[in-house]
């Protein structure tokens, strides 16, 4: 028997009938159409389809639909407004070379939005430990870094320089 779930995906309102085993990064991608969130192992190792809920960072992969009613989601779709400037993070993750293949960006993007959110002006330590539950197959980790450091130094008013990218 489905069940009514009502959830805002990026500031949309949503009410749905779901499959009460439906998982929410099905629920993102097939049915609301923001692909955006991958699906990387489905077991919560690889970070790929991390969001946030209620602003706090989730592997949707383990999380049933059902388990959100009435929460509030973002999903990377909603950094930036559609045609609009890019959010820092994305700034940051173009200018600092902070990806390759780009299957992790997204769950980085949504980590590292709740990391600066959290402490806006965190160490390089603080960081690494902060995305350490997302994981990136192509880049070693140090642009990606870079990046995050990019985008507080922009919300913080702090000028900003894009770096070379270190190739490991």
């Amino acid at each position: 028997m489905n069940k009514q779930i009502t959830v805002t995906v990026n500031g949309t309102q949503h009410t749905l009938e779901v499959e009460p085993r439906l998982l929410l990064v099905h629920l993102i991608r097939e049915v609301l159409n923001l692909t955006g969130t991958h699906i990387g192992c489905d077991t919560t190792s690889c970070g790929a389809c991390t969001i946030l809920m209620d602003g706090k960072s989730i592997k949707s992969c383990t999380v049933l639909a059902v388990q959100a009613n009435g929460k509030a989601i973002s999903t990377v779709e909603g950094l930036a407004p559609e045609g609009g400037p890019l959010h820092p993070l994305q700034e940051g993750f173009k200018e600092n070379h902070g990806l390759h293949c780009g299957f992790c960006t997204p769950g980085m993007l949504m980590r590292a939005t709740e990391l600066l959110a959290d402490n806006p002006n965190p160490t390089e330590e603080e960081i690494r430990w902060g995305i350490s539950g997302n994981l990136c197959r192509c880049t070693g980790y140090n642009n990606i870094v870079k990046a995050i450091e990019y985008a507080s130094a922009k919300m913080r008013g702090v000028p900003t320089a894009s770096t070379e990218p270190e190739f490991v």
